[in-house]
């Protein structure tokens, strides 16, 4: 289990391998395989307002997502800073929020804040529903009928209003599937099951299970960011590659609203995010999460998630400052490391 290699992660209460973290990394790239995040945090939001609640507050055109459908989402600061993400998996009824372990409480605390008059009732529904991850090519032929996950393009910064459409920017199909529902993403398809059924699930998809690890690595070198992991207390969506899939940049006015339009605008956010290669000669171990990277002694950015991938060797997402070349010669802890520059 994750605590019990390492008892301050966040990621506690799921494995972090069974027992071959590399053949683990390669099921999830060349078949499929599950990986068990029911650690994430759930949110549900019934109502008949939740769609056009949930659009106003937010960084997502949500007004008209229907039944069956998916995307993403953020909570944006009063100045543009990535406060919360979260999936959204609509089922006629409810919109689920799925979110980071342990930002779930502040995430319904905004939303009761913000409630008024609004028909809604968001809860808690961690305690109720388990998250699971088929990851690799072969994840949909598991589930049959949802279609691929859509990302729409980013407009160029002096877009034409009006010019972008009047829907999510990313879509995932949604069905039912077991008692819950399966969404399909990037990666695979993410199970929202009943967690009093979670095991009966697993056992029933006999498909091999590997750990967050392996499920890490695939995600890091698909350079995916991950609130919290490739965000600090001042990051805005544009410097960790958070606009394709949760930021609609044509509609109505919403918290961190001004700094999205004036940053994507401008076209110049003051850091990116980039996949780092790390030699490891003096050192075999993944640098820590908020580890500085440095460029002539002086910190230019800090690294996310680092891992040891099967194929890549020792890589590590980091954001770093947007005036660093591609082919600066970083530091990271004891290793050297190099931009990759795809």
């Amino acid at each position: 289990m994750v605590e019990d290699l390492d008892p301050q992660s966040a990621d506690a209460g799921v494995p972090a391998h069974l027992g071959d973290p590399m053949r683990e990394q390669r099921l999830l790239e060349t078949a499929v395989g599950l990986v068990d995040r029911s650690h994430r945090d759930v949110i549900a939001v019934p109502g008949e307002e939740r769609a056009s609640w949930l659009h106003t507050l937010t960084t997502q055109y949500l007004s008209d997502l229907s039944a069956f459908q998916g995307t993403e989402l953020l909570v944006l600061s009063p100045h543009g800073h990535v406060e919360q993400h979260a999936y959204v998996t609509e089922d006629g009824t409810t919109a689920w929020l799925d979110t980071e372990p342990g930002a779930g409480e502040g995430l319904l605390k905004y939303l009761e804040m913000m409630r008024f008059f609004t028909r809604v009732e968001p809860r808690d529904a961690t305690g109720e529903i388990a998250v699971l991850s088929l990851v690799g090519p072969g994840a949909a032929d598991l589930v049959p009928g949802l279609g691929e996950p859509r990302l729409s393009g980013v407009p160029g910064p002096k877009f034409a209003a009006g010019s972008v459409p009047p829907e999510p920017t990313s879509l995932y199909s949604v069905r039912e599937f077991e008692g819950g529902l399966a969404r399909r993403v990037p990666l695979g398809v993410d199970l929202l099951v009943p967690r009093a059924a979670k095991t009966a699930v697993i056992e029933k998809l006999g498909v091999p299970q590997a750990g967050l690890w392996a499920y890490e690595a695939i995600r890091v070198a698909r350079r995916i960011p991950r609130p919290g992991w490739e965000t600090d207390h001042r990051t805005i969506p544009a410097e960790a590659d958070f606009i394709a899939a949760g930021v609609h940049l044509d509609k109505g006015c919403y918290r961190g609203q001004e700094t999205v339009a004036r940053v994507h605008h401008l076209g110049r956010p003051p850091r990116r995010l980039v996949l780092l290669h790390l030699d490891g000669v003096a050192t075999d171990h993944p640098p820590a999460k908020g580890t500085p990277v440095e460029l002539d002694g002086r910190a230019v950015g800090f690294v996310g998630t680092a891992v040891r991938h099967h194929e890549l060797g020792m890589v590590a997402l980091a954001v770093i400052k947007r005036n660093v070349a591609d082919d600066a010669r970083l530091i990271v802890g004891e290793s050297a490391a190099a931009i990759d520059p795809a």
